[in-house]
């Protein structure tokens, strides 16, 4: 619900600065990878210590990349499979690096195995469900759902409940109850999208195949 919305925005205003980029001669190619790799080393250095504040700066200062390699390719013209590809596959990447920093604090110093397995969850749920749209597109149905949480609620979700509940440590009472809550909203949403894709892929196969049977007949 929030990526058809937030991307238009954020991609107005990185335009200038994708067009920056440009002139200085980088690709999009190698914004994804550098993005990719400050989301990695920010989710797995600093949220396994604690560090929720710290961490989610740095993640939310890469995760942008996403929109400015897009909008990089198109200014250029040079929109191609290979760089979807790379985008969508780097994507994955950030993901787990955000939910396994979250799972490797929890099974340490965090000493929550319930939470840890959240993570888990999270972390897995939110690669099927990316999955299940890939794979129903693949056999060529349109998968024409707007699910309850995407990868862009998933995103903002738990990186507003980390960036809040990295401020405990610098005093502010409560909020580090924020985290444990995002991760329970963002594991019930992903189940819940799941669901809505395979019933919708269920769906649409079935017409398809109707469709093709009475073009047969």
């Amino acid at each position: 619900m929030l990526n058809k919305y937030a991307r238009a925005f954020f991609t107005r205003v990185l335009t200038p600065f994708a067009a920056l980029l440009i002139r200085l001669g980088v690709s999009p190619d190698a914004v994804t990878l550098v993005g990719t790799g400050g989301v990695v080393a920010g989710a797995l250095i600093f949220y396994p210590q604690g560090e929720f504040f710290w961490g989610t700066v740095v993640i939310t200062l890469f995760v942008f990349s996403d929109l400015v390699d897009g909008n990089m390719a198109r200014q250029l013209g040079r929109s191609s499979r290979w760089g979807a590809f790379l985008d969508s596959t780097l994507d994955r990447v950030a993901d787990s690096a955000i939910f396994g920093g979250l799972a490797l604090w929890y099974a340490g110093r965090g000493d929550n195995l319930t939470l840890c397995a959240i993570a888990i969850f999270c972390l897995a749920s939110g690669q099927v469900v990316s999955y299940t749209k890939a794979r129903g597109e693949a056999i060529g149905l349109p998968v024409n759902v707007n699910g309850l949480v995407e990868r862009a609620e998933r995103l903002v979700i738990s990186l507003v409940a980390c960036g809040l509940s990295g401020l405990h440590k610098f005093g502010v009472p409560g909020v580090e109850v924020l985290l444990p809550v995002a991760l329970w909203i963002v594991a019930a949403g992903s189940a819940v999208t799941l669901g809505q894709r395979v019933v919708t892929v269920r769906r649409e196969s079935a017409e398809a195949d109707a469709i093709a049977q009475g073009g047969n007949g």
